[in-house]
């Protein structure tokens, strides 16, 4: 293997724990569930495509390609509704401190409906 794809396989592998650091402070450090969940989350799928894509430098076979493709893909349509699930959960369990909020989209739709 050459050597300048390994250097570049350890650049993206250092990018992804530097990813992986920046959510951990983030979640130690934000003041609320869900400004911790956009930490946690946002860099957990930046830091999956760098490990992957590590990976298939470090070994580009089809095989590593397409594995690592459906990966991401699955990941890329999971995590988004896992964060919103989590967040809307959180809110609903009053765990969210509306203070910090800028719009309320769901309390104001909460609200219009409880009526119903």
């Amino acid at each position: 293997m050459n050597t300048a794809f390994e250097v570049f396989a350890g650049l993206l592998i250092l990018v992804s724990g530097f990813l992986s650091m920046a959510a951990g402070f983030g979640i130690v450090r934000f003041p609320d569930v869900l400004t911790r969940l956009h930490a946690a989350t946002k860099p957990q799928v930046l830091g999956l495509a760098t490990v992957l894509l590590a990976i298939f430098v470090r070994n580009p076979t089809w095989g590593v390609a397409s594995t690592a493709v459906l990966i991401m893909v699955f990941q890329l349509l999971t995590q988004p509704m896992t964060a919103h699930m989590l967040g809307r959960s959180a809110y609903r369990t009053l765990h969210v401190r509306r203070d910090l909020l800028i719009e309320d989209d769901l309390g104001r739709d909460i609200a219009a409906h409880a009526d119903d």
